[in-house]
């Protein structure tokens, strides 16, 4: 599948559900509609970090309010003066807080009415489907999303594989088809068989859920088609089916394939009906099979669009399927070559659960049959779909190691939230082979794990400094994959006009005794009911360093003071102003007597050497020196990413957007007396 397309967000052209319906007396209908976006509506998308507060401020000045919001995505909805669309959407464009501005662009229905009546569905030999059916007919575990006009509920074909949607329009359960179009598109893909009555569909044994975006007037917004892609992934369908799409590229659309596609889910759109090169969208999105239509000669549809973008064919020509009101008629368009390929998707699926949306998408188009050129074309992408070969790939495949994160979620408290005293956070968590534990940060630090849902975490808000403090969850599948939650600033406010408590502070012992030379780290250990704010480290009475974050640690770089005895002592204040200080460590400066020229032992513990990264990594790395370590550092291709004030180093790599290739990972360890080691490996993505 393409990976990266790219295309001027500026041009906005019509937007058309790919349809043409072959019924008698139908009326035409130009798709040519003036109505390319919604008047007053923009779709944005807000950068992590960004407070609601700052968000509301934004939109409040520019006469601006959220009217709805995707929020796995982050995309929000919100309504503009119509007359100042274009300025609020350069303002916001350009302010630091937000990822995307783009149009609420519009999807609409076009009609092409065509008398011809076949008797037989040509479509389903053609692809194979009948010897297919004697392997497998699909399966109630493995549902098809149409995301369309809805579906007829007393479709005598289509009323008993029916499961519960969601209708985007009216915000409510109520799935009847409001058009048309989805009735015949859901009859494409799963029609049921076997029933004495009118059509077979594809996948015959797996439920369809209907997703209503399209509205009697043949019109979609591209909000709503995102808000269906995310309930269907959310829903665990790992089939979705779009047959609408537009010339305009969309960051909308674009985030919610990727959030199905991550979950697990083989999405499929159809490339639209205008024998023209122009990507279509969500066909042309990263991670949706795109797929061009065929006649029952092999040959490319007429009005089939092709490209570079396309990456399989189905039938598309006089395909006879089911209607609304019950009764049946012939179709044309990509409109039903995707929801054909949908259902041998949902094939693949029934016949082998455990494969991956990437197995999936591999076996589809390479069991194709190869029309035009040899290979790829524009025309056919890697060829025309074949159920039986497709099939019988699927159950010779042995499936992937499992490499998906979990997905997960903080659900309580939500993000920007004052918080005080004992509360429970909750965390959602989910992941097709099952979440093994999930884990609660605060601050960066453990705070405690779970391993049973529902997940949650009791957290005494006592124990941290009043102010600002961020929440983060990870969770982590069988397969060891973790997954992480969006970061939630919470800002604890507990009162602390009682509290005549001070800190609890010690300097832990210093590693070569109480004779030093050359650089040192002093740690401190500090604590405190109310949270420490503050702490400091006097040498001789004398301010050295002070630290606001915990673990405290101190570097004294002794060669700066004479040779003799020093006094340490630590000072530590709590939220209230409460003092408390250490006993006095008192140690040795001796700088002539050490002449250590021997350099740190390093070793790079994780990952091994020459090994293969994922999509995260924990780098580790220990030294040891007999004079003490002093820092570690690590180096990725040279560029220095962390740096430990101790013996040990952990640093978590997130190497998901890498480009595959080798990387080189260094690490130096610096002792006490300036003497550097290292240790370096190479790795692979």
């Amino acid at each position: 599948m393409k990976k990266t397309l790219k295309i001027n967000l500026h041009t906005i052209m019509t937007i058309a559900v790919i349809m043409v319906m072959v019924l008698a007396g139908s009326g035409f209908v130009q798709a040519g509609s003036s109505k390319k976006f919604m008047p007053g509506e923009l779709l944005i998308q807000v950068k992590s970090g960004a407070t609601k507060g700052d968000v509301n401020k934004l939109l409040n000045s520019h006469g601006a309010a959220t009217a709805g919001e995707i929020e796995k995505i982050k995309v929000r909805r919100i309504k503009v003066p119509e007359h100042a669309l274009e300025q609020v959407k350069k303002a916001l464009s350009k302010n630091p807080n937000i990822q995307f501005v783009e149009e609420n662009f519009i999807a609409e229905a076009g009609y092409v009415p065509n008398d011809d009546q076949y008797p037989s569905q040509w479509h389903l030999p053609q692809i194979s489907a009948p010897s297919g059916w004697d392997l497998t007919t699909g399966s109630q575990s493995v549902p098809i999303a149409i995301i369309d006009s809805g579906v007829d509920p007393t479709h005598p074909d289509l009323a008993g594989n029916l499961i519960a949607g969601y209708n985007f329009l009216d915000n409510n359960t109520d799935t009847q088809d409001v058009l048309g179009h989805g009735t015949a598109v859901a009859g494409s893909a799963a029609a049921m068989t076997d029933n004495t009555t009118g059509v077979a569909g594809v996948a015959w044994n797996s439920p369809i859920m209907p997703l209503v975006v399209l509205d009697a007037n043949d019109y979609a917004t591209y909000y709503d088609i995102a808000q269906a892609i995310n309930y269907a992934a959310d829903q665990g369908v790992r089939v979705i089916n779009i047959s609408i799409g537009g010339s305009s590229y969309s960051s909308t659309l674009q985030n919610a394939v990727n959030y199905a596609w991550n979950k697990g889910a083989v999405i499929l759109a159809c490339a639209h009906n205008y024998s023209t090169d122009t990507p279509y969208y969500p066909a042309a999105c990263a991670n949706v099979v795109a797929v061009s239509a065929t006649t029952s000669s092999d040959t490319l549809a007429s009005f089939s669009n092709y490209g570079d973008w396309i990456d399989i064919a189905a039938p598309g020509s006089y395909i006879l399927t089911t209607t609304r009101g019950g009764g049946y008629g012939n179709w044309n368009g990509t409109s039903f070559s995707s929801p054909i390929t949908a259902g041998v998707v949902a094939l693949i699926l029934s016949a082998n659960p455990s494969l991956t949306n990437v197995q999936v998408v591999d076996i589809l188009t390479q069991s194709a049959v190869d029309l035009g050129t040899t290979g790829f074309d524009n025309y056919f992408g890697y060829g025309r779909i074949n159920a039986l070969q497709s099939i019988q790939t699927a159950l010779a495949a042995v499936p992937d190691e499992d490499t998906i994160d979990p997905s997960v979620a903080i659900t309580s408290p939500q993000n920007d939230t004052t918080v005080n005293g004992s509360l429970t956070v909750s965390v959602s968590a989910a992941d097709e082979g099952g979440v093994d534990r999930v884990e609660l940060y605060v601050d960066g630090e453990l705070l405690s794990s779970d391993t049973t849902s529902p997940y949650t975490f009791a957290w005494d808000t006592y124990g941290y400094a009043n102010g600002d403090h961020e929440l983060m969850a990870v969770a982590y599948d069988s397969a060891g994959n973790d997954g992480w939650s969006s970061v939630i600033a919470v800002t604890v406010a507990n009162e602390s006009a009682d509290d005549t408590t001070a800190p609890v502070v010690s300097i832990t012992p210093i590693q070569g005794g109480a004779l030093v030379s050359g650089g040192i780290t002093v740690d401190v250990s500090a604590t405190d009911e109310g949270g420490v704010a503050l702490v400091e480290l006097y040498l001789d009475g004398e301010l050295l360093d002070e630290d606001i974050t915990s673990p405290y640690a101190f570097f004294w770089n002794t060669t700066a003071y004479a040779d003799g005895t020093y006094e340490l002592v630590a000072v530590a204040y709590d939220t209230a102003g409460n003092r408390g200080q250490s006993g006095v460590i008192s140690v040795s400066v001796d700088n002539v007597i050490f002449q250590d020229t021997e350099a740190p032992a390093v070793t790079i513990t994780s990952p091994g050497d020459g090994a293969s990264i994922g999509n995260r990594v924990t780098v580790q790395a220990s030294a040891s020196d007999d004079s003490g370590i002093n820092r570690m550092e690590l180096f990725i291709d040279g560029e220095l990413k962390a740096v430990k004030y101790k013996s040990e180093l952990s640093w978590n790599w997130n190497t998901r957007k890498l480009s595959k290739g080798a990387y080189t990972l260094s690490v130096k360890a610096f002792d006490t007396a300036g003497n550097e080691g290292a240790d370096t490996i190479t790795v692979y993505k």
